[in-house]
């Protein structure tokens, strides 16, 4: 089998079976560098509201805590709660309620994971470790496959030897102008 033939077999089903991990690395890449500017995680939702505080905080207990749930129209089961000083805490699932007892001010904060991003976050940090390990390495070494071989698919003008070398030289000089800049 020519070289040719065999490098372009090689970068088409490398390809192929590789699309999905190029995916997930890529989209969660993407959210991951603007972590900055957004939790790709977890959506947070605060809400801030006002209510009576006639007890003090000695006498709270676990069926206030539920009845006080109940009066703010809060559906969200009970886990326990934590009196502080001046500041009561609910904690229910997936969140808190937290009432200041002096003026009764208060905020609901609620935390769900992010729908798809979440997931792929898992991945993308290696959370899962054991087999994904491996898996990743061999996604990283057929990546470097993948780099190889393209520079090698088209031919002429087009190919490594025209076009081909200007841009490949441009995508290392790049990066390499960050570290120049940066380090």
């Amino acid at each position: 089998m020519q070289i040719r033939k065999l490098n372009r077999i090689l970068h088409r089903d490398i390809g192929y079976f590789f699309f999905g991990m190029t995916i997930i690395y890529a989209v969660s890449g993407i959210a991951l560098n603007h972590r900055h500017q957004w939790n790709p995680n977890y959506i947070i939702t605060q809400e801030q509201f006002i209510t009576s505080t006639e007890i003090s905080a000695p006498q709270i207990d676990r069926d206030y805590a539920i009845e006080k749930l109940a009066e703010l129209g809060i559906d969200a089961d009970y886990r326990t709660h934590l009196v502080a000083g001046d500041n009561f805490r609910i904690f229910v699932e997936g969140g808190s309620v937290n009432i200041n007892l002096s003026d009764g001010s208060g905020q609901l904060e609620i935390i769900r994971k992010r729908p798809v991003f979440n997931q792929i976050n898992f991945l993308h940090y290696n959370t899962p470790r054991k087999l994904w390990t491996w898996f990743s390495d061999i996604y990283a070494g057929g990546l470097v496959i993948l780099a190889i071989t393209g520079l090698f698919v088209l031919r002429g003008r087009n190919g490594i030897t025209g076009r081909g070398a200007w841009l490949t030289g441009a995508g290392i000089l790049v990066p390499l102008m960050f570290l120049y800049f940066y380090l």
